[in-house]
């Protein structure tokens, strides 16, 4: 029963420590902004996107600047699915960062 816990848990956690690997990232993306043009943190978090093994639909980020407030936000959306036996579900996920510019 402990090994069947601990492979469902292992592959359901690898799903969200990626989810978790792109936010943090968005972050240093979104704190490092005022310096940068939104193609360069584009193609940064879609290089990203590749090397932390996402799914191609994450790397469609969307940059927006605000002047009121001075804001970045960086957001995208994308779906992983888990397929074990006996479970097999689709995760859906929103990653999202705001900073002030």
């Amino acid at each position: 029963m402990f090994v069947a816990l601990l492979y469902y848990g292992v592959n359901v956690g690898e799903v969200f420590f990626r989810y978790y690997r792109l936010v943090d990232e968005m972050d240093s993306q979104a704190r490092i902004a005022s310096g940068l043009d939104n193609g360069t943190i584009t193609r940064r978090l879609a290089a990203a996107v590749q090397e932390i093994g996402l799914p191609d639909s994450a790397a469609h980020v969307v940059v927006r600047r605000t002047l009121a407030p001075r804001e970045i936000t960086i957001s995208t959306d994308y779906s992983e699915t888990i397929d074990l036996p006996l479970f097999k579900h689709t995760f859906d996920f929103h990653p999202k960062s705001t900073q002030p510019l």
